[in-house]
């Protein structure tokens, strides 16, 4: 059978996938973070896999005794059995339940980190890579990775103790059972190496899959409006579709590798017992070897089965983890920009010089971009769908950086400037409003965790929240998110607006903020943040012009270019695209 082949994921960047010596250098940081917890569960096992080699060689004593001494010594070996038994099961029990502590310590590092990381990666970079491909990772890969990092490898590293414990044994036992044991190497190194120069990548491409199914159904219903108004849906359907046979091809490839190494790994074990049983035979025939020692020996080779097959087994699910853990790392690799932590702004002007930006190489969404916002000032961007307006507006915000030119505020660069400093400075506030788990308080403390209750329903009256506050059950201390009181759109994009003032940037980018409210709404919540911007810089991107009516420059963007710069009334006066813009904008009204 052939590996399906691998499809153009198209223009979306996704975030990268962990190399090999990533995944490897994280993993031996986990196991130095955690080697106290791993070196008492190898003790605990070793104790019990001694205990476990003491019954093969009482039943082999056993039957030497039998063979020249009758049957004195059953009762003495029963008690030697039995004991040996009850310490493998305390010790067993033991190493399981020190395994099961750390598999879950260990997952819990792993969250942590991949969480910690999340939150800091480049606003630009999430903004290119989508929410599903990151979404996948923190839901799907975890989950994955779980029953690896609680099971796989504490069960690997068990059954090598008992591997190594139990061929020593034999070695001691009889040299040459000890041989016949691995008869079955051979044929078990060559399909395994068959199996595992195939497994990991195709792993790999069957996650890759699976999140590339997940991006298109979240990309679809956050989007379901427009696939609505536009009649897309046929061909998101249709995208869907194809993303599911390809994830499904997948996952009948890495089916049918394991349905071929499973029976022949089955097979090993069978050729391993039989020769030990046969060629031991013979070497007791031959006075080789005693009976109770081929006892003895062939306990232990059977012994062998169980451990080998928990390897090869949790190797495979190992395969699987490490995938899983491979795409986790690789939000790790994620390149910070450089920055410079000297760098800050002389006051608050900004500006964009000869500024082009393009998502892909060669393909400028703005091309020689020159724009200045006065400190205090109003600007509204204007244009039809698709000019850049947006995009212009995440420069202006910093969240992303030009492929050429600069965008300045006071003068310094930036895309030079850390993110966090950059967020006190200006912040960007769009279409996009996120009500998150947790009490209205909670929510409201993530712009500023000091803010005592007095400010917050200030910030609440600002955005005229605050009757609808009221009305909630517990106040601000009702919980929202999922699981909670639900906000309406418009509640929602009110909370996100009392967050923006109380983080109190002199600098905002609206990016149709009032967007999901009615107009007549959408209107008197501007008239009252009007008194809440006062003083500040405003750069407001939006379709109704009522807001550019109101600004004190206007930027028309069309294909990527400023056509137009000016007040209200010398564009309208001037006759050109924000005049006809502006008249049918009125004439629909």
């Amino acid at each position: 059978m052939k590996p399906p082949k691998i499809h153009e994921q198209g223009p979306v960047t996704t975030l990268p996938v962990g190399s090999t010596a990533a995944v490897r250098a994280y993993g031996q940081m986990l196991l130095r973070r955690h080697r106290g917890g791993l070196a008492g569960m190898v003790v605990l096992h070793g104790t019990a896999t001694v205990a476990g080699l003491v019954g093969p060689a009482v039943l082999g004593s056993l039957v030497e005794s039998l063979a020249t001494e009758g049957g004195g010594r059953i009762a003495a070996a029963i008690g030697w059995y039995l004991a040996a038994l009850v310490v493998q099961s305390v010790f067993t029990g033991l190493s399981l339940l020190r395994g099961s502590v750390l598999g879950e310590e260990v997952l819990a590092d792993l969250r942590e980190d991949f969480l910690v990381r999340s939150v800091a990666l480049p606003l630009g970079v999430l903004e290119r890579a989508g929410t599903g491909d990151l979404v996948s990772r923190g839901t799907t890969d975890i989950d994955r990775l779980a029953r690896s990092v609680r099971d796989a490898v504490p069960e690997l590293v068990v059954a090598v103790v008992s591997v190594v414990l139990v061929l020593g044994a034999l070695v001691v036992t009889s040299p040459l059972l000890a041989a016949t044991a691995v008869l079955g190497l051979p044929l078990l190194l060559l399909t395994s190496r068959w199996y595992f120069r195939r497994a990991p990548q195709s792993y790999r491409n069957e996650s890759a899959g699976y999140a590339a199914v997940n991006t298109v159904l979240a990309e679809t219903v956050d989007a379901g409006r427009t696939v609505e108004a536009l009649r897309l849906g046929d061909r998101r359907v249709e995208l869907t579709d194809r993303k599911i046979r390809e994830w499904i091809s997948w996952e009948r490839y890495t089916l049918w590798l394991r349905s071929v190494w499973f029976p022949t790994v089955d097979g090993t074990y069978a050729l391993a017992v039989l020769g030990t049983l046969v060629l031991g035979g013979l070497f007791a025939l031959h006075g080789w070897i005693s009976p109770g020692r081929l006892t003895t020996g062939v306990l232990y080779a059977q012994a062998l089965v169980h451990p080998v097959t928990r390897i090869l087994r949790w190797y495979d699910e190992l395969q699987i983890g490490q995938t899983s853990l491979a795409r986790l790392v690789g939000v790790r690799e994620v390149a910070a920009p450089e920055t410079d932590a000297a760098l800050r702004p002389d006051g608050r002007r900004v500006e964009a010089r000869q500024v082009s930006f393009g998502y892909r190489e060669g393909a400028d969404v703005l091309r020689d971009i020159t724009l200045d916002v006065e400190p205090g000032s109003r600007v509204a961007l204007v244009g039809p769908s698709g000019a850049g307006k947006s995009t212009l507006g995440r420069l202006l915000a910093g969240i992303y950086a030009p492929g050429r030119g600069r965008v300045t505020l006071g003068g310094a660069q930036l895309s030079r400037m850390p993110a966090e400093r950059v967020r006190t400075e200006v912040a960007l506030v769009n279409q996009e409003h996120h009500v998150f788990v947790g009490t209205l308080r909670d929510n409201l403390h993530l712009a500023r965790a000091e803010a005592d209750d007095t400010e917050l329903r200030a910030a609440l009256a600002a955005v005229d929240a605050t009757e609808w506050v009221d009305a909630l059950p517990d106040g601000l201390d009702t919980e929202v998110g999922s699981g909670g009181t639900a906000l309406t759109p418009a509640q929602a994009q009110q909370l996100a607006l009392a967050r923006l003032v109380l983080a109190d940037p002199h600098t905002l980018v609206l990016d149709e903020a009032t967007s999901l409210l009615d107009p007549r709404a959408a209107r008197h919540l501007e008239r009252s943040l009007s008194r809440v911007l006062a003083g500040r810089t405003v750069v407001a991107i939006a379709h109704r012009l009522h807001t550019a009516h109101d600004a004190d420059v206007i930027a028309v963007v069309e294909q990527g270019r400023i056509t137009e710069y000016g007040s209200h009334p010398e564009l309208v006066s001037s006759g050109g695209p924000y005049a006809a813009l502006w008249r049918s904008w009125r004439d629909e009204g």
